[in-house]
């Protein structure tokens, strides 16, 4: 099942059977908003702090996944999630009612991306017939961790991202014929520090992640652009994508046409003010969730590779003047049936 240095395909794929995603009201209001599971209008989510209201979105989020595939919540053997904050708090406070063993992952923004290549590979290996990936983000507990307290009132330089408020979960489980999508195959990237410190450009730290990610997603499975109907990172915005562009095709590949960014695909530059586009880890999964995962399972898509990016800072690396590594992983999404 090894291919090249750093991908996986997968022999006997596992399969997506559910999905959910919930978002706030800003996110609501974007281009997707429509497509989503829930939106709440209150992004305190009936919390009485935004770290609290984290966890009570993926709580909600990961029931609501169980409910829409009707699931037993006991056959699920895994839990995959992670979060932004620090001991991922968002995380271990709201899964705790779920009472299924937990995995927590930090990979930043990449985290979705995290969670199903080791989501899969523990399907595809056999040590567990069904298991939930989920990553979610806050754009209030992430301003007041990396940034500024909103009451602050700072004024942001074009090129920041808006951290979004949302949460995606997908169940996976072993090969059948019905299913939502399925999972063929996996890049798994590693670290990339160009010597970025800039923490208002997450684009520009994490593109370079990005590309080399894709590039050995081609070079792995010999494939390039073509082999995809899609190829989709997930929190470049606007800067970080015009880096990656660049960055590809100076290795003769042109993703002009071909590529979004779940960033640019869940605000509205013109009305929302969102400058270089949308980031958090619950920007990518629950873009998965409602915009990418039903295009494939209805064949508008037969094949995306989808690359959740990462910017593996924390405040303390940040304050220390050290610079911005990023990180990104690749996973292949295809259609199932003709």
């Amino acid at each position: 099942m090894q291919v090249g240095k750093a991908s996986i395909k997968f022999e006997e794929p596992p399969v997506i059977e559910s999905m959910a995603s919930i978002v706030g009201k800003k996110e609501g209001e974007g281009p997707l908003g429509k497509l989503f599971d829930v939106v709440e209008q209150d992004d305190m989510f009936g919390a009485d702090t935004w770290e609290k209201a984290e966890s009570a979105l993926q709580k909600q989020t990961a029931d609501l996944a169980i409910e829409k595939g009707d699931i037993r919540k006991k056959d699920i053997r895994y839990l995959f999630a992670g979060d932004l904050l620090g001991q991922l708090i968002a995380t271990s406070f709201g899964t705790v009612d779920l009472e299924i063993p937990l995995f927590g992952l930090f990979g930043a923004c990449s985290t979705m991306g995290e969670a199903l290549n080791l989501g899969s590979m523990t399907v595809a290996g056999g040590y567990a017939d069904k298991v939930m990936a989920m990553a979610s983000s806050h754009f209030a507990t992430a301003e007041k961790q990396f940034r500024f307290p909103l009451s602050y009132g700072n004024q942001r330089p074009f090129s920041a991202s808006w951290t979004v408020t949302g949460c995606g979960a997908v169940i996976l489980s072993k090969n059948k014929k019905e299913g939502i999508a399925a999972i063929t195959g996996i890049t798994t990237g590693r670290m990339i520090d160009m010597g970025i410190k800039d923490s208002m450009n997450m684009g520009a730290a994490m593109a370079p992640a990005a590309f080399h990610t894709i590039q050995q997603n081609f070079d792995d499975f010999n494939v390039d652009e073509n082999y995809y109907d899609k190829i989709i990172t997930g929190d470049l915005g606007q800067v970080g994508r015009a880096i990656l562009l660049d960055f590809m095709k100076n290795k003769g590949h042109d993703l002009e046409t071909i590529h979004t960014d779940c960033g640019i695909e869940i605000f509205d530059p013109d009305s929302q003010d969102t400058h270089a586009g949308g980031s958090g880890c619950g920007c990518a999964a629950s873009t998965l969730c409602s915009y990418i995962l039903p295009k494939i399972k209805d064949g508008t898509w037969k094949r995306v590779l989808f690359v959740p990016t990462g910017a593996l800072l924390s405040t303390v690396s940040f304050n220390e003047g050290e610079t911005i590594p990023g990180i990104a992983h690749g996973v292949v999404i295809e259609h199932i049936g003709n």
